[in-house]
């Protein structure tokens, strides 16, 4: 499928494994961060260790960026803690998740809290990827009126809000 972004970034993802506190599993799986560009390691390898996390790179993604959705990363960026969202989805192989998306528009987030099995959490954005977000904004944002349907008669009918 061919994608309608105007602007890509490719990012890395960095998952944490903590011991649970439960005796139904052994761990819990996170997103914890995003490193910028596209790391020369294998998914899946080992960051750091010890007996009661660990870190791995488990993939790479790339957030895009669509004209449509600027305001929506305009009022991340404004949020006062820009964040993306990592979405993991279990995996068939012998890994726990694959990387499903990354996304820097909350509420494409939200919605890949959609799916049950998936593990969706929000990261820091880091610096980068802001840099390039607030660029893509400045170029391609332009204030879009609400419109609003009239749900009474003609369902045609569409009005601004504030016309009243």
């Amino acid at each position: 499928m061919r994608s309608t972004a105007l602007a890509q970034i490719p990012v890395g993802v960095v998952v944490e494994r903590r011991k649970a506190r439960s005796m139904w599993v052994d761990f819990l799986w996170r997103p914890f961060s995003v490193l910028v560009g596209m790391p020369s390691a294998a998914p899946w390898t080992p960051l750091d260790i010890d007996t009661e996390r660990a870190l791995f790179f488990a993939g790479e993604a790339t957030i895009e960026l669509h004209r449509t959705e600027t305001a929506n990363y305009r009022d991340n960026l404004a949020s006062g803690m820009p964040s993306l969202w990592v979405a993991l989805c279990p995996a068939i192989s012998e890994q726990p998740y694959e990387v499903l998306a990354v996304t820097a528009d909350p509420a494409e987030g939200e919605a890949l809290t959609d799916a049950g099995g998936n593990v969706v959490d929000a990261v820091p954005m880091p610096p980068r990827v802001m840099e390039a977000v607030a660029q893509f904004i400045a170029q391609h944002h332009a204030e879009r009126p609400f419109i609003k349907r009239d749900r009474r008669g003609s369902s045609d009918r569409t009005r601004r809000v504030g016309d009243d």
